[in-house]
């Protein structure tokens, strides 16, 4: 199975980690903002600050300027010094905040770093063993292949000689059969012949007529016979050429008695 959640169980939610990382760009903004405004009014109050001790050192080089505006220019002093000392206050205090939670950000960060790694490195040692039985499953694979296309090319070889061999068994069946059954025939031929030649005589054919149709009529069993007996072995012949298994039984034949 593959890790589909990577940063589990580092996100609560699924895309947390790249909202805290928003999270962390939008504080860097507002720091670099909070920085440049900090900076912004330093400088406008030390320009102010120059601007009022000018004016105070007029003021008291110049005896003419009453003493109420010159209270008025030192409570407006107070004031703004200060409204400028609270904001910088405030802008201390805001840029701890974030200077501390830019801090918290940057350690989550270096935290999801190191187990970033650390799970790369787990899934390169897991990718180097995946490729490495790969590889060698490939090659098994391509052994077993060799193996069974050896043994496939044998069985055919086999298969080849098995059918040839029982083609051979069932012709020299038919063949025994067959010489047998011709033996048979030409004896009783023979004897046919035999019975004709006494039957030549006028006062010997009426006695052997019967016989000399009890011969004939075994001869014509004896070739009906041979011809079934031919024609079985020539069909489990064509079958075993054809493919067919578990042809290779001898057939039955039933002895006619002779007359």
């Amino acid at each position: 199975e593959t890790n589909t959640l990577p940063f589990h169980p580092f996100e609560m939610q699924q895309g947390d980690i790249l909202r805290m990382e928003k999270e962390h760009q939008v504080l860097k903004e507002q720091l670099k903002e909070a920085q440049e405004k900090y900076e912004q009014l330093e400088s406008r109050s030390l320009e102010e600050i120059g601007a009022l001790k000018e004016l105070l050192k007029k003021s008291v080089e110049e005896t003419e300027v009453s003493k109420n505006e010159l209270d008025w220019l030192h409570q407006d002093l107070e004031i703004k010094v200060k409204k400028w000392q609270q904001e910088k206050k405030e802008n201390q205090e805001n840029l701890k905040v974030l200077r501390n939670t830019a801090k918290k950000h940057t350690d989550t960060n270096d935290r999801y770093s190191k187990t970033i790694d650390e799970k790369e490195k787990q899934y390169n040692t897991y990718l180097n063993t995946y490729l490495e039985t790969s590889n060698k499953l490939a090659n098994e694979k391509v052994k077993l292949e060799e193996l069974i296309k050896k043994s496939q090319d044998d069985c055919q070889e086999c298969v080849k000689r098995a059918v040839k061999a029982e083609m051979s068994v069932l012709k020299n069946w038919k063949e025994t059969e067959a010489c047998k059954l011709n033996g048979i025939a030409a004896n009783a031929e023979a004897n046919l012949r035999v019975l004709k030649s006494w039957s030549s005589s006028a006062s010997a054919a009426p006695k052997l007529k019967s016989q000399i149709d009890s011969w004939e009529i075994f001869i014509s069993n004896v070739k009906k016979q041979l011809e079934k007996v031919e024609a079985e072995y020539e069909e489990k012949i064509q079958m075993v050429e054809n493919g067919v298994r578990n042809c290779l039984a001898k057939m039955e034949t039933v002895d006619l008695p002779s007359p």
